[in-house]
């Protein structure tokens, strides 16, 4: 069965650990959006692994990996990251596949994107700042290097000089040697070479011997660039139809979808955020959860959990389930609050409205729920979980309209509640 894991919140959600627990019942895991912005932390008996643009699959010695068309890769920033992973014993070698007609990121997208956010001022989306969007840009404008484009060197040069003419002309500092950008490409070429193929067919293969497939996200639905919170997003479709772009697949190869969200909620960057905290409870959320981006080590904003978002990303990407994430950071408080719907210039909304700025004046509507004293670190089964625990993963079912099959309770793959009754368990006996 192939299954897609999808944030169903503002990024940031834990899928890397969720992809990493269910990877064993596959044979390959394929990313289909985004690039190194993804930050997919997976701690494995106590070492902490950061994957940003390698799916989190690599960490399991049998399973394929796959890069799609829909990714943009940075060539240096995946050397680095090969190189990580083979200093920590973990060797890629032949288990990586990167389309031919994924787009790359080159240093003058890096350029252009701290220029464009400069040039927004207050209204800066907050972006990584590692070159990703200009790289889209560039892929709609018709004037992107494809990683197929490698293999004919010659044929590049005019399309490169041409683009790092045009960064030299906006960004108006030391200008760039578009000679030196087609001497490092070359050389990137040489190395990538054996991890380039047509991963829309490998795939098309794959499945037509049975073999099973998890496509895994990143980002989250409400940075997706039609569904989010625009512009406070990102530069692709991190929902579930960016996998059939994204991939090259039929619309029946997805079989089932997971969606994964914190037990509260956080956004790094720009753009509304309706539960947001300050103070006492913020700081506790961010410490406890130890809410540092993975890929920026920027603090994240912290909230309550917004019904709101999820069921609007329950909506969106068809979600047969949830993994609620950082139960654990809950421990302690006396009394827990949940966003049902927002209010709004006297009117109560039940659905995220499209204007950002509607959505920025808007107000949470909240339930109280009772909190718990107990630990729930390191539970394993539901049962175990203290009452009201449970009672507060039930109506998160109830208003977020879908039930919560997988439940994490620490950092380690090893603290996960499946729970015995859901379509996960269905999914993965």
């Amino acid at each position: 069965m192939n299954i897609a894991v999808i944030g169903a919140q503002w990024g940031d959600e834990g899928k890397g650990k969720i992809v990493d627990l269910l990877t064993p019942h596959f044979q390959v895991v394929a990313r289909y959006q985004g690039g190194h912005n993804a930050g997919h932390t997976v701690y494995v008996r106590g070492t902490k692994f950061v994957l940003h643009l390698i799916p989190s699959g690599i960490l399991h010695p049998d399973v394929m990996c796959v890069i799609g068309n829909g990714v943009v890769v940075d060539p240096e920033a995946l050397f680095r990251e090969v190189e990580g992973l083979a200093a920590a014993g973990i060797e890629v070698g032949g288990r990586l596949l990167i389309s031919d007609r994924a787009h790359l990121i080159l240093p003058y997208h890096r350029d252009l994107d701290l220029l464009h956010e400069a040039r927004r001022g207050e209204r800066k989306i907050g972006t990584t700042s590692r070159g990703i969007g200009p790289a889209y840009e560039d892929k709609v404008g018709r004037r992107g290097i494809r990683a197929c484009d490698l293999a004919d060197m010659a044929g590049l040069e005019d399309e490169v000089r041409e683009n790092v003419q045009a960064r030299n002309r906006l960004v108006g500092d030391v200008a760039m040697d578009w000679r030196a950008i087609v001497e490092r490409l070359r050389a990137c070429g040489e190395r990538m070479a054996p991890w380039i193929g047509d991963t829309a067919l490998y795939l098309a293969q794959a499945m037509s011997q049975g073999r099973s497939i998890l496509f895994e996200g990143a980002q989250g639905t409400q940075l997706d660039i039609d569904h989010g919170t625009y512009p406070y997003v990102t530069s692709s479709n991190a929902t579930v139809g960016g996998i059939y772009a994204g991939l090259g697949i039929g619309y029946r190869s997805v079989e089932g979808v997971l969606g994964v969200a914190k037990a509260y909620t956080t956004r790094v960057g720009g753009g509304p955020l309706p539960t947001e905290l300050s103070g006492t409870i913020a700081d506790v959320l961010r410490e406890s959860g130890q809410e540092y981006g993975a890929s920026t080590g920027r603090p994240r904003r912290c909230g309550w959990y917004d019904a709101v978002a999820v069921r609007y990303a329950v909506r969106t990407n068809g979600l047969d389930a949830l993994a609620l994430t950082k139960l654990d950071v809950l421990d302690g408080f006396d009394q827990i609050l949940v966003c049902a719907a927002y209010r709004c210039g006297g009117r109560v909304l039940d659905e995220l409205p499209a204007d950002v700025r509607l959505l920025e004046a808007c107000e949470p509507v909240y339930e109280a729920l009772p909190g718990w004293s107990q630990p729930t670190r390191g539970i394993r089964a539901f049962a175990g979980l203290p009452a009201a625990a449970q009672a507060y993963v039930r109506r998160l079912e109830e208003i977020s309209g879908a039930p919560v099959a997988i439940l994490s309770t620490g950092s380690d793959r090893d603290d996960t509640i499946i729970r015995e009754d859901s379509i996960a368990a269905r999914w993965f006996r």
